[in-house]
C-alpha cells in the first residue's frame, strides 16, 4: 500500500482522482482500489457528470480517469479533449475494452490501459499518468 501518493494537479492539494465510468461495479471497484492505495476518489457515471464536477471542483482534481464508451452527450474521448483544453494541468488516463485513444478521437497524449486490466496494470497506469508533464493546449 502506498503511504502518501503525490498527485500533481491544478493546485496544491489537488489529490483527488475523478473516476468516470458508466458501469457501476467497475467504477466502485476502481474507487475502492485507489482509496486502499491512499488516494481520494470521486466516481461519476458519465462525461456530462464529470464536466459538472470539474467546473465546480477542478482545483481538487489531480487525475482524470475515464472510460471511452459511455452514454450521454459526450463520450470519454470528448471529455479528455475538452478537459485537456480547459484544465491542461490535470493529467488524463483512459481505459477501454473497445477503443483506443487514437481510434476514438483523443487529440492529446494520455495514459491508456485496455480492459480487462489487472490491479497492477491500473496502478501502473495511474503512476504513469501522474508522471506526465502538464501540456500546453491551444
Amino acid at each position: 500500500m502506498t503511504d502518501s501518493p503525490h498527485i500533481n494537479g491544478a493546485s496544491k492539494g489537488a489529490n483527488l482522482v475523478l473516476v468516470v465510468e458508466d458501469e457501476a461495479l467497475i467504477r466502485e471497484f476502481v474507487c475502492e482500489l485507489l482509496v486502499e492505495e491512499g488516494w481520494k476518489t470521486e466516481g461519476v457515471e458519465s462525461a456530462d457528470h464529470a464536466l459538472v464536477f470539474l467546473k465546480q471542483r477542478s482545483n481538487e482534481v489531480g487525475l482524470l480517469l475515464t472510460d471511452i464508451l459511455m452514454p450521454g452527450s459526450m463520450n470519454g474521448a470528448g471529455l479528455a479533449n475538452f478537459a485537456a483544453k480547459t484544465w491542461p494541468e490535470i493529467p488524463i488516463m483512459i481505459m477501454s475494452g473497445h477503443e483506443t485513444p487514437e481510434s476514438s478521437g483523443v487529440e492529446i497524449p494520455v495514459s491508456f490501459i485496455r480492459k480487462p486490466w489487472t490491479m497492477g496494470q491500473l496502478l501502473d497506469g495511474v503512476e504513469k499518468a501522474l508522471a506526465t508533464v502538464p501540456r500546453s493546449v491551444s
